[in-house]
């Protein structure tokens, strides 16, 4: 199985290209928005004196055939990286793979992906795995529910209907957010109990207001499908994403682990 097929590869492209400004189209586009969300992580960057990032897509390359199997170590994600990016020429590589390619660690740690830096240089690349058929109570929450969580609650609906790749959009969001602001791992902060925190990880699980464990929060839906998001981009994709922490409140709603 491939993640290949235009309508998957769309779902994608469209979330990345949703996170930059258009002044042609922001003033009519549909609130909340991506950008909006995207935004937040600017204000980090901006309060730590960087420049505002934009996002634009490069070489993108699909081995159909998985060359290097299906069962890969994380070592060999670094490979793939280095395929698309050579010459290790900066910017930011995404590593997908497919819903039938087990990755070391993948379910197990109960993470859907991970971003590290290169051996060659200082280029960063984030893996995000499929998880459809493998773990996706784990990896593609909030839309399947997850077997450990207690109280039990109902299924969402994914925005695209595909929950492998509304939960890759999910955990591509997270890692875009942590990538940017800590692409090096050298910026966490020391949270509750001891954690360590980066911008993404402080409300883990929060999507809208009023969330606890089990449960995202209250969020739209999409009158039609029956859909459940809190964010839209370019043409209408509706997405959900990960709440940042109450100091820099996003589309007016405070997390649950800042109250």
């Amino acid at each position: 199985m491939e993640l290949s097929s235009p309508a998957q590869k769309s779902i994608v492209a469209d979330f990345l290209l949703s996170l930059n400004s258009n002044p042609h189209t922001d003033a009519i586009t549909v609130k909340p928005s991506v950008n909006q969300w995207w935004n937040t992580v600017q204000t980090y960057m901006k309060k730590a004196g960087q420049k505002q990032t934009h996002v634009s897509l490069s070489t993108q390359l699909s081995d159909h055939n998985c060359t290097i199997g299906k069962t890969l170590k994380k070592s060999q994600i670094s490979e793939l990286a280095h395929r698309v990016n050579p010459a290790s020429s900066g910017g930011l590589t995404l590593v997908l793979t497919a819903p039938d390619v087990a990755v070391e660690g993948f379910c197990n740690e109960q993470t859907a992906g991970f971003t590290t830096r290169t051996r060659r240089s200082d280029s960063v690349f984030i893996w995000v795995g499929n998880s459809a058929t493998q773990c996706p109570g784990q990896c593609a929450w909030p839309f399947p529910p997850n077997p450990s969580t207690d109280p039990k609650t109902p299924p969402l609906v994914a925005p695209n209907a595909d929950v492998g790749m509304d939960g890759m959009v999910v955990n591509i969001a997270t890692l875009l957010a942590v990538t940017v602001t800590n692409p090096f791992a050298t910026g966490t902060i020391w949270g509750r109990l001891r954690r360590r925190l980066e911008v993404a990880s402080a409300c883990t699980g929060v999507y809208g207001k009023g969330a606890y464990p089990g449960y995202a929060g209250e969020l739209l839906v999409d009158s039609s499908s029956g859909a459940s998001y809190n964010a839209v981009g370019r043409e209408w994709e509706e997405v959900p994403l990960a709440r940042f922490v109450r100091s820099l409140h996003l589309l007016s709603v405070r997390p649950l682990c800042d109250r």
